[in-house]
């Protein structure tokens, strides 16, 4: 199997290797991915040998990703495409779970505003319909026997607890607990070699 080498730049470039794609879908840089070996660096400017040796110097060989951001020996693009598509569905579910919170506090925002208005209206002299608002909405769950706080625990407990553990459990077996291994070979594959801004890690110091 070939690396997804630094000295690529026309596949690069093109935004794929030979016959690669960008989908998660089981071919993931055209098989490419051994991400722990790499071809040497050739036919680079002057400038860019210039910042590979810097690199060098700093001790850290920033050419190449963390070892946490390596393939392991053996895994496929299939399995590096199957487990990124799970762990894509878990950052939409937190995404979700973003939402959820948002809920949570806009509904406490307006039982908060609810609760002054029916002092303005008492206020105004329309007493009946105050208390009329207090009995029906003020304290009122918003789905049965909830709050949005326990709406929110309920889920966090739940499905969300559950959906965490079912993707670490699929990174563990698949590909060694690695996370977000398919979008560091994606950097790999698309950064510039050597250029400032470019690097494949931090420094030891950052």
């Amino acid at each position: 199997m070939m690396s997804i080498g630094i000295g690529h730049q026309p596949a690069r470039t093109a935004g794929l290797l030979s016959g690669g794609t960008d989908r998660r879908d089981g071919t993931a840089f055209g098989r490419a991915a051994q991400a722990n070996s790499f071809p040497p660096v050739t036919n680079l400017s002057p400038a860019t040998e210039h910042g590979i040796r810097h690199t060098e110097r700093m001790g850290v060989d920033r050419e190449k990703p963390a070892p946490e951001h390596r393939r392991p020996d053996g895994v496929t693009d299939a399995e590096v495409a199957a487990a990124g598509r799970v762990s894509e569905a878990l950052e939409t579910v937190e995404r979700a779970r973003g939402h959820l919170y948002g809920f949570h506090q806009l509904i406490g925002h307006a039982h908060l505003q609810l609760a002054e208005a029916v002092d303005m209206l008492r206020a105004a002299g329309h007493g009946e319909r105050a208390d009329k608002l207090m009995e029906e909405l003020v304290g009122r769950n918003v789905l049965a026997g909830r709050w949005t706080f326990q709406v929110v625990e309920e889920f966090d407990d739940g499905y969300w607890s559950e959906f965490r553990d079912q993707e670490r459990a699929v990174r563990e077996e698949l590909l060694g607990g690695r996370r977000h291994l398919y979008e560091a070979e994606m950097k790999q594959h698309r950064r510039t070699p050597g250029r400032a801004g470019h690097e494949a890690r931090p420094a030891e110091q950052e």
